[in-house]
């Protein structure tokens, strides 16, 4: 198929190079697909090389009523690039993959949207620098433009989400407009208008340049892995670890999802992850040390293990490091818990942006998480909440082979994460087969389509919506699935209406996300 075949306008056509424009049916189809979810075919794919090409088809797009819908690194699982009309391109940002500048006079970096997470690591850790809140686990696909759009949380947790990193945007409009939104070394000057545009899931514009605030990333480093009998214990200790401020990163597993976690990936490959890392830090012989305990540790020290917590400490020092995970152990006895090997912090630093195999399961089963978060003071009713509904569909879940285990996860000194997820046997889609790797892919068991369990995690995740709605938990990556409205008074929300009317006229910038229209 060619671009002369699909009802594309000749305006559009001849607006940008002719190798931006993608037509073809499989790719259209793989762009289709989220990790969740099928929306219609995009008419076109369109993966510009430069901002100026980005801007000048969004204006050729719009100007003909064609809507745009932008992507970055396909790692939602919320909708958000799934459009719900059928005549729009999908912009892909991947192309726009430039480290603009490095500025380590006045600590900030600049970067077009497609430049992935590890990327932008790789090119600052020579340096000593990291980005204030440096990623998600997806980053090794995951963009920086897509994770300001959508906001994130995981490496630099203590430092806040990833819009805490964020100085300015260079967004490009519905009419394909370019609007910088502040300093490049301050927030806020004025009201915040780059506030505005994060996490607003494509809804208001198309992010093409961020410039990021730089801090000088810690020397030292230090582990801790905790074991609890139940939920309450761990709670107890996540909290206070967040509202201490001790931890880099905090995270945790339930029984089911850390037994998950333990088939994945192979002990060789878990110590020369290790022996890596400290090379890099000029330390050899403490990572053949390391790597030799991850080896002779195996994988059964989490066999009785109920509930895990696990602490990554970054600091300026080692002695820094190891005091404030001495500061851990203590909270961690006062909940009742017990120090056990550390293998999984230490692996997981060692190598942050992994391949994206774990979105799918063990076996090949498909694979959906879904979080909220929330105040400490909320976490306990929550989480048993959501094991009442678990209780309550047990014999479905059982005869459909849905199962459910969830990740914990200190975000603030004032939040915490629960992020439940789902396991069902169902087919994978295109997205899946397009970035689990393929030496991966080839060991997994595979399923047929299975609409009676896609349809139970549906109700499932609907649930446990619900169960955060009611305890007013708030979200990233909101897309199509969260209830934002329904948070917002009313006055706040015309405020957003009236904001997407005055960017977005035509309503043709991803049209629904946020249900703003």
């Amino acid at each position: 198929m060619t671009i002369a075949d699909l009802p594309l306008p000749a305006g559009l056509r001849s607006a940008v190079e002719p190798q931006s424009l993608l037509v073809d049916r499989e790719t259209r189809s793989l762009y289709a697909h989220d990790v969740y979810s099928a929306g219609p075919l995009p008419l076109a794919v369109f993966r510009p090389t430069s901002v100026d090409e980005l801007a000048c088809g969004v204006a050729a797009a719009t100007r003909e009523g064609i809507a745009v819908v932008p992507r970055g690194g396909g790692m939602s699982y919320t909708g958000g690039y799934l459009s719900p009309i059928p005549r729009f391109i999908l912009v892909d940002t991947g192309a726009l993959d430039a480290i603009v500048s490095i500025d380590e006079t006045d600590m900030t970096a600049t970067v077009e949207a497609g430049v992935t997470w590890e990327k932008l690591r790789a090119a600052l850790q020579g340096r000593g620098l990291r980005a204030k809140a440096w990623g998600t686990l997806s980053g090794l696909h995951a963009t920086v433009g897509g994770g300001m759009s959508q906001n994130g949380v995981f490496w630099g947790a203590r430092d806040g989400t990833i819009a805490d990193a964020v100085l300015r945007f260079d967004i490009v409009l519905a009419d394909g407009r370019i609007l910088s939104t502040g300093s490049e070394f301050f927030r806020p000057f004025g009201p915040d208008l780059t506030g505005l545009f994060i996490a607003d899931c494509g809804a208001l514009g198309i992010k093409a340049r961020i410039t990021l605030r730089l801090v000088r990333e810690g020397t030292g480093l230090a582990y801790g892995s905790f074991a609890f009998d139940d939920h309450r214990a761990l709670f107890q200790a996540m909290s206070a670890v967040a509202r201490g401020g001790y931890a880099s990163e905090c995270f945790g597993f339930d029984p089911f999802l850390q037994a998950q976690r333990m088939k994945r990936e192979s002990l060789t490959k878990d110590a020369k992850s290790l022996v890596t890392m400290m090379k890099a830090q000029g330390s050899l012989l403490k990572g053949l040390k390391e790597g030799a305990k991850v080896a002779l540790a195996g994988r059964s020290f989490l066999d009785d293990v109920p509930f895990s917590l696990h602490c990554i400490a970054e600091a300026r020092s080692e002695t820094a490091a190891r005091d404030d995970i001495t500061a851990i152990e203590k909270i961690v006895g006062a909940a009742g818990g017990r120090a056990i090997e550390n293998t999984i912090p230490k692996i997981l630093r060692s190598n942050p942006f992994p391949p994206v195999n774990s979105m799918v399961g063990p076996d090949g089963e498909r694979w959906v998480p879904v979080h909220g978060f929330l105040p400490h003071s909320r976490l306990v009713e929550s989480w048993e909440a959501i094991q009442i509904l678990y209780a309550d569909h047990g014999e479905q879940m059982a005869a459909l082979g849905v199962e459910a285990g969830a990740m914990l996860a200190a975000v603030s000194p004032q939040a915490c994460l629960i992020e439940p997820v789902f396991f069902w046997p169902d087919a994978l889609n295109p997205l899946h087969r397009s970035a689990v790797e393929p030496a991966h892919l080839s060991k997994l068991k595979g399923f047929d389509a299975n609409a009676a369990a896609a349809s139970l995690v549906h109700t499932l995740r609907a649930g446990v919506i619900d169960i955060f709605a009611k305890r007013q938990a708030v979200h990233l990556q909101i897309a199509r699935t969260y209830p934002l409205r329904e948070s917002h008074d009313e006055t706040a929300w015309r405020l957003l209406e009236t904001i997407k009317r005055q960017l977005d006229p035509a309503g043709l910038m991803n049209p629904g996300s946020l249900a703003l229209t």
